[in-house]
This record gives C-alpha cells, structure tokens and sequence, in this order.
C-alpha cells in the first residue's frame, strides 16, 4: 500500500511541477521575442547609418588593388 501511495505522490509532484512552470513559459517565449525583435531592429539601424560609409570604403579597397576597377560590380 505504501509504494503505491509513494508513487501517486510523486506523479503527482511531477504533474504539478510540469503544469505549474508552463505557465511561465509562454511569459518567457514572448520576452526572448521582442529581444531578438529589439536586436534585429538595432542591427538593422546600424547598417543603415554605416552602409554608405562601407561601400565607400569598399570602392577605395577595390580602386587600390592593381587591376581594380571601383564603381562597378
């Protein structure tokens, strides 16, 4: 009798273990969305701000090597 008292009781430990940290879970799934939303956000301003400036600089990598013609792709 007593094993299988143990038994439901540590299914049901479990079963309220599992259901208890689920909810929590949806909380956490939507956090670590918006933070990649907010980084993907970020990156995207900054290539932008830089862009310009690395395409120019590519153009002058690209009219310094021997044979290079700058401008074209």
């Amino acid at each position: 009798m007593n094993q299988a008292y143990y038994a439901l009781a540590t299914l049901q430990a479990f079963f309220s273990d599992r259901l208890d940290n689920r909810k929590d879970r949806g909380a956490t799934a939507v956090e670590y969305g918006l933070m990649v939303g907010l980084i993907a956000v970020a990156i995207i301003v900054a290539v932008g701000f830089i862009g310009t400036d690395l395409t120019a600089l590519f153009n002058q990598v690209v009219a310094a090597l021997p044979g290079g013609n700058a401008g074209t792709p």
